[in-house]
């Protein structure tokens, strides 16, 4: 759920930095009040702090380091050898 909370302010971010390129406008007069360099950089700022988010809370098939494998030995005193690993 966070990671999607990421791409909507990055997605934000965008549509920030597309109204201050005027690929498109929209009539909100706090915006046009503003310089268009700090609504470019409110936009740059949006989209990091979307991508930081999504890359922070990305939810994906992790491997569990912290599980230590355990030696299978075959034979008994010095001759014995490892023939694998399991899980302990």
């Amino acid at each position: 759920m966070n990671k999607v909370i990421g791409y909507v302010i990055s997605i934000v971010g965008i549509v920030v930095m597309a109204l201050s390129f005027g690929v498109f406008s929209l009539k909100i007069p706090l915006l046009e009040k503003l310089p268009q360099m700090y609504i470019t950089i409110a936009g740059l700022i949006l989209v990091g702090v979307g991508v930081a988010i999504s890359l922070v809370f990305e939810k994906g098939k992790k491997i569990d380091q912290s599980a230590e494998e355990v030696p299978i030995y075959v034979g008994t005193g010095k001759n014995r050898k490892i023939v694998g690993y399991r899980r302990g």
